[in-house]
């Protein structure tokens, strides 16, 4: 053991006397930390905190199994006294011994004390999945001087010489350890809790664009790099193409003929709502005519909006992995393969396509359709903290098992979205997935019309964005 880790061990051996009780004036920090972390924690996932302390941030979020590492047995010590709902052991970061994986990993104001930042990140891969996602927390290093003052002062407890790390470099040493940097989020000016006024600074001020600059907690998010051929992800999953319609007959049985074969299995999900034109019966006719080359399930939805549909239609589904199909195909079905290799290949855990990349066909999208699309692709860049060029595309990709936990925590947003694009997108935000954009060539409708009013969903849509931002942005 180096001699930078032996005096940061004797500093935390020192300090653990003092954490058997709560941490005083400089709690609003810490619980800014773990309320975060909390976030994107769900009662269904297994968790591991490296360099966990006393244990009082695993302790505060859920989570079906918990375990928390500390080098200091001391810390595990009271850890173990304090909270019992952990699993807590004495081990160090740089030689993890753990025969599981873990769904959520964190490294909480860690990587400061360590010799080797690359070395800790390459141990997470003996208890990381394909899916795995990691949370590192840090301080932001502008703050150094204050912070040195505040230990000058007394307000702040005197902490051995730390590493000097940016955002940067955090991401630099993930992806040199083999992990992808999906988003990067910066939070907290005000780091005590003062009524009023540090809602205002750091549920407000601090998410703004000038000010974030200044914030004090940085947040960077990271999977595992994938790691899958074609050869292995191919014909690993079987796949259910969801397809709403309503009054497009005339695209029923296009949409089965230009569909290519996806993963090792295709099934065909026609969901018809509320059409005025004979639909329906196109449904059932093409659902027979092509029975015996494809496997085909028919149903109608018993409420109104495509939300709904697509919902009726994830339910019925049997395949590995969901895809929705617009019945209009101006989202062609010969690029859905692109959307299945993004996906099988642990590129991404949420596929979104984006129509706004390669020009359009001329009277594929309205002029004000356009700019409104436009101006949504700003405004979720800002609130996931990640870019979005297109965010009402109707080609949306999920696991199934990924789409059943999404379900299972709707209610933190509601039933909001009558279309299903934000419902879905703000849901995969919630889960941490990493949402990566597949550029689709977008076409001119052959046939029927848009269902789609420009002024009325455009502000249903505004509504929803303001919804969400209370529930994501302003937390």
């Amino acid at each position: 053991m180096s001699d930078h880790i032996e005096k940061s061990k004797a500093y935390f051996e020192k300090l653990a006397p003092k954490r058997k009780k709560a941490r005083g004036i400089n709690a609003h920090y810490w619980n800014e930390i773990t309320n975060y972390c909390e976030y994107f924690a769900h009662e269904d996932i297994s968790i591991l905190e490296i360099g966990c302390g006393a244990g009082e941030l695993i302790s505060s979020i859920r989570g079906k199994r918990k375990v928390g590492i500390d080098f200091s047995p001391s810390m595990i010590e009271i850890a173990k006294e304090r909270f019992k709902n952990v699993d807590f052991k004495v081990m160090e970061a740089e030689n993890i011994q753990l025969d599981e994986k873990f769904d959520l990993i964190i490294l909480s104001n860690l990587i400061g004390y360590v010799d080797d930042i690359q070395e800790i990140f390459k141990q997470l891969h003996k208890v990381c999945h394909s899916k795995t996602k990691i949370i590192v927390t840090y301080y932001n290093y502008l703050w150094e001087p204050v912070l040195k003052f505040g230990e000058l002062i007394g307000i702040k407890t005197r902490t051995p010489l730390q590493n000097w790390l940016s955002l940067a470099d955090i991401n630099n040493l993930l992806y040199a350890a083999g992990f992808d940097v999906y988003r990067n989020t910066k939070r907290m000016i005000f780091p005590f809790n003062v009524p009023l006024l540090s809602s205002f600074l750091n549920g407000f001020l601090a998410k703004l664009p000038f000010f974030r600059f200044f914030t004090m907690n940085m947040y960077t998010f990271a999977k595992p790099l994938s790691v899958l051929s074609e050869a292995e992800y191919s014909d690993k999953y079987s796949v259910s193409v969801v397809i709403p319609a309503r009054n497009e007959s005339g695209n029923i049985e296009n949409a089965i003929l230009r569909l290519p074969k996806l993963g090792n299995h295709t099934e065909i999900i026609f969901i018809e709502g509320n059409s005025t034109d004979d639909t329906w019966s196109k449904i059932q006719e093409i659902a027979k005519k092509y029975s015996g080359t494809h496997d085909i399930k028919i149903g109608q939805q018993g409420g109104k909006g495509k939300a709904d549909a697509v919902r009726k239609g994830f339910g019925m589904a049997t395949g590995d992995i969901l895809m929705i199909l617009d019945a209009d195909l101006t989202v062609p079905p010969e690029d859905l393969p692109k959307f299945y290799d993004a996906i099988a290949s642990g590129k991404g855990d949420f596929i979104n396509g984006s129509r706004l990349v390669y020009s359009m066909e001329k009277d594929a999208m309205r002029f004000l359709n356009l700019l409104g699309n436009k101006f949504f692709s700003m405004a979720f860049t800002w609130l996931l903290e990640q870019k979005f060029k297109d965010t009402l595309c109707g080609t949306k990709v999920i696991f199934k098992e990924d789409y059943i936990r999404l379900v299972k925590n709707q209610s933190y947003f509601g039933n909001f979205d009558p279309f299903g694009d934000y419902d879905l997108i703000f849901g995969a935000h919630k889960l941490n997935h990493k949402i990566i954009e597949i550029p689709i060539r977008y076409k001119e409708r052959t046939y029927g019309s848009t269902n789609i009013s420009r002024f009325k969903h455009g502000v249903i849509l505004m509504r929803m964005c303001l919804f969400a931002a209370r529930k994501i942005k302003f937390i």
